[in-house]
Order: structure tokens, then C-alpha cells, then sequence
């Protein structure tokens, strides 16, 4: 090889971005423009142009519109969705249904989950992507923070925590889909503490 022909090699040797970099960048900029716009003018030409990807690749890593507005919807909101562990079950439950109401209610993000969760109704390729990426990732955080709780006597080893993540975190989706009542601070301390302390008659 020629030394003209080595220099051109490493120079598209160093042009050549790893794919995981380039796929966390079009994350990012497709998580703020949701939050930012919403789905409804979303499309793989506007990402193209907007990440310098092309839509072939788009389409390989992301099979939909909708499959690609949530990957980018959950990585901007992952920072403020992670659970605490600070070794108090009570205050780590409360900080975090805060952390998330908080999402839901005062920034976009509330308004782009309800599209989402709306568009996976006839879109079976968002449908799979939201309970493989954002719900089963939800339940496992929350899952993890619970039974670590089971295993250093904060909650009795017989209790199926999953089905503590839907008493918790499904009461609030609950009020955010369909808003008879506001998700208030209240209403959370409310949820930690019936399910904490109990709501029956002690003998």
C-alpha cells in the first residue's frame, strides 16, 4: 500500500464514528424535539436531516416513527426517572413518584407519554418498544429498589412486588390518563402511606 493510499485509509478510519455514538446522538436530538414539539410532526426524513443519518440506518435501529420518538422520549427522561436507594424505603418511594409526577405534570413530558401510549394502540411496533424499553425498564428499576428492601426486612418477603409497582405508580398513571382528579403531593404521600402502613383496622 502506497504511502498516499494509507493516509486516506486512516483518514476515513478516523471519519468513521462508532455506531453507538452515533445512535446516542440521534437519541438525543429526537428526545428533546418531542419534548419539545410532541410526535405528530416527527418523521425519519426530518431526523435524517436533522443527525446527517440516513433513514435506511434510521429504519434498521427503529422499525417505526413511534418506536423511535419513544427510545428518544425515554433516554431524555431516564436522569430524573431513576429510583434512590438511600436505604429509607418510605423516602425513596415518596422522592421518586415526586421525581415522576413532577415529569408528568409540569414539563412536556406528561403531554408526549399520553401521545405515545395513545399512537401504541394501532402501532404494534411502538406497543412492543414501550414494553420492552420504558415499561418493563420502569418495573425492573422499581422492582430492584423493592426487593432489596424485602431482603433488609422493610417489607415482608412474601409481598409480590410488581404488584406493588402497580398499586404505586399505576394509581398515578391512572390520574394522569384519565384526570378526574390531580396528581397532588397529597395524593402521594397518601399512596406511600396506605401502602406502608396499612388501611385496615389494627387489632
Amino acid at each position: 500500500m502506497t504511502q498516499q493510499s494509507s493516509a486516506g485509509a486512516a483518514r476515513r478510519g478516523r471519519g468513521r464514528r462508532p455506531a453507538d455514538e452515533v445512535r446516542a446522538d440521534v437519541l438525543r436530538a429526537v428526545g428533546k424535539l418531542v419534548l419539545a414539539e410532541g410526535i405528530a410532526d416527527l418523521t425519519f426524513e426530518r431526523v435524517a436531516k436533522m443527525s446527517g443519518v440516513s433513514k435506511t440506518t434510521l429504519y434498521k435501529w427503529w422499525p417505526s416513527k413511534g418506536a423511535l420518538a419513544l427510545d428518544g422520549y425515554f433516554h431524555a427522561v431516564e436522569p430524573t426517572l431513576a429510583f434512590p436507594d438511600t436505604g429509607d424505603l418510605r423516602a425513596d418511594l415518596i422522592s421518586q413518584l415526586r421525581a415522576f409526577a413532577q415529569l408528568m405534570t409540569e414539563t412536556p413530558g406528561g403531554r408526549v407519554l399520553a401521545e405515545l401510549i395513545g399512537q401504541a394502540q394501532t402501532d404494534a411496533d411502538l406497543a412492543a418498544a414501550y414494553r420492552q424499553l420504558y415499561s418493563a425498564e420502569r418495573r425492573r428499576l422499581a422492582g430492584e429498589r423493592l426487593s432489596r428492601a424485602q431482603e433488609v426486612g422493610q417489607l415482608r418477603g412474601e409481598v409480590d412486588v410488581q404488584v406493588v409497582v402497580d398499586q404505586l405508580w399505576g394509581a398515578v398513571y391512572h390520574r394522569l390518563l384519565i384526570p378526574d382528579e390531580p396528581v397532588t403531593d397529597a395524593f402521594l404521600l397518601g399512596l406511600v402511606g396506605n401502602l406502608l402502613d396499612g388501611i385496615g383496622h389494627r387489632p
